[in-house]
């Protein structure tokens, strides 16, 4: 991470989440560091985003380990105290405002809770895509947000390997696609005579296992057991990717490589790539569901293994500026 002089004033940016939560809210970090040059900014989230915010080039200065993800922090760290400035990227409020008034910075930007007894931010809106979200807020507070300006730079090490990498994994068993399924696209691929490697996350690494068993690929094939530098080098090396609605999602979107991802109960206009991304292709049946449902949604049920390999062949030979977004 970037170093910056001691006594420089303190920018601290709060998004105590997850993967997907970093990597779209990486314009609106890009905008602070362009507005705030001379801060120290600072990044409260978990210590695993590390070695993505390290791919920013010095838009983050460290990042200081801050767990949100089951539930907003009661209480912040000590870097938190005292700010110049402090920016809820975490969420609405009442709790994460709460956390960051408590640590008393000079200036807030934040959306508007009244149970917070904040009034003086934008209005929060419902159904709105979750980058163009943060960057308004910035906009409205006087910080120009670029939503296009979500690119990472190449990890090092990468090798391109070319490979379709299949990620079955996801947070929720709602956006969880069967195994049979994956199965059925991983040997598509190789009958395209394209290599196919499966990653997963920690605790994802029994159903990665399952869909190479029922692919008929070798357990060598599944990449699991890294940290993000490890997945970032997988996805940044492959040819295509294809997965459902979760981070992987968009560090594939954050790293160029063409992608097919799975919507089920939420729409690909509140979390999907960027329509004008032509790479970056999506398949949902058009109608909403529980994201943390407890068995896979209806929706993403409807979507067939032919749907996404065709997708993927399309996805991998299609401009960047061509429109991205069907059905199946």
């Amino acid at each position: 991470m970037a170093v910056t002089p001691g006594g420089a004033p303190r920018l601290v940016v709060l998004r105590a989440l997850g993967l997907g939560d970093f990597l779209t809210g990486v314009p609106a970090l890009r905008a602070l560091a362009t507005a705030f040059p001379d801060h120290e900014r600072l990044l409260l989230a978990p210590a695993f985003v590390r070695p993505l915010a390290a791919l920013l080039g010095g838009v983050v200065h460290d990042v200081v380990d801050t767990e949100g993800r089951g539930a907003p922090p009661a209480a912040l760290p000590v870097q938190a105290r005292g700010a110049d400035v402090a920016v809820n990227l975490h969420g609405r409020g009442p709790q994460s405002h709460a956390a960051l008034l408590a640590a008393k910075p000079r200036r807030l930007i934040a959306f508007a809770c009244p149970a917070a007894a904040f009034a003086d931010g934008s209005e929060w809106r419902a159904e709105e895509h979750e980058v163009a979200r943060w960057c308004r807020l910035l906009t409205e507070s006087g910080i120009p947000a670029d939503t296009a300006a979500l690119d990472l730079a190449t990890p090092p090490g990468t090798e391109h390997h070319g490979a379709t990498v299949l990620h079955p994994g996801a947070a929720a068993p709602a956006r969880r696609w069967p195994v049979d399924r994956w199965a059925a696209v991983a040997r598509a691929e190789r009958t395209a005579g394209r290599q196919v490697l499966l990653s997963a996350g920690p605790g994802e690494e029994d159903a990665a296992l399952s869909v190479a068993a029922a692919a008929g690929l070798p357990a060598a094939a599944v990449r699991a057991g890294g940290d993000l530098e490890d997945l970032a080098r997988l996805v940044a090396g492959a040819g295509r990717v294809a997965c459902a609605d979760t981070g992987v999602a968009h560090l594939a979107t954050a790293l160029g490589v063409p992608s097919v991802v799975l919507f089920g109960p939420t729409p690909p206009a509140e979390w999907g790539p960027p329509p004008e991304r032509g790479r970056h292709r999506v398949l949902w049946a058009g109608r909403r569901g529980d994201p943390n449902g407890l068995a896979p949604d209806p929706g993403l049920l409807e979507i067939e293994p032919a749907a996404v390999s065709a997708e993927l062949a399309a996805a991998d030979a299609t401009p960047t500026h061509e429109a991205s977004s069907v059905r199946p």
